[in-house]
């Protein structure tokens, strides 16, 4: 049996594609493998920061607002949170199959996404501290 051949009599590429995000196609260069996996870390940490700050506007920060505020900008910001975080995997494995077939890296709307979630949060933020 040659390196890199499984038992089961699958080709060189079958682990690979099993450790790359399941697709066909030549092993990229481990550095776009990294730098894939570290952005998809960063959406993660993103999501994560947008849950904390909900949990701060709805526990911590003593704000003058109705509760209805309150709810609607924590909800806002764990609504994001979790779009990001179902959305990072499905964009890490497209990139990834991308970089495998040698083609051009998708597009992705998540930054527009996030951007425009965080201006309305940020808007309602500020028409708040007016409205209260």
């Amino acid at each position: 049996m040659t390196e890199g051949n499984e038992p089961s009599g699958g080709g060189p590429t079958d682990a690979g594609a099993q450790r790359s995000g399941g697709s066909r196609g030549v092993e990229p260069d481990y550095r776009f493998t990294l730098a894939n996996e570290r952005t998809f870390l960063a959406w993660i940490r993103t999501a994560l920061a947008l849950v904390a700050g909900a949990v701060a506007v709805l526990h911590l920060v003593p704000l003058n607002w109705e509760s209805g505020l309150r709810l609607a900008v924590g909800f806002a910001l764990t609504g994001l949170a979790i779009v990001i975080t179902v959305y990072a995997p499905l964009r890490w494995l497209r990139v990834q199959k991308a970089m495998r077939r040698d083609q051009a890296l998708p597009m992705s709307a998540l930054p527009v996404i996030t951007a425009v979630g965080v201006a309305l949060v940020c808007a309602v933020v500020l028409l708040g501290n007016y409205w209260s």
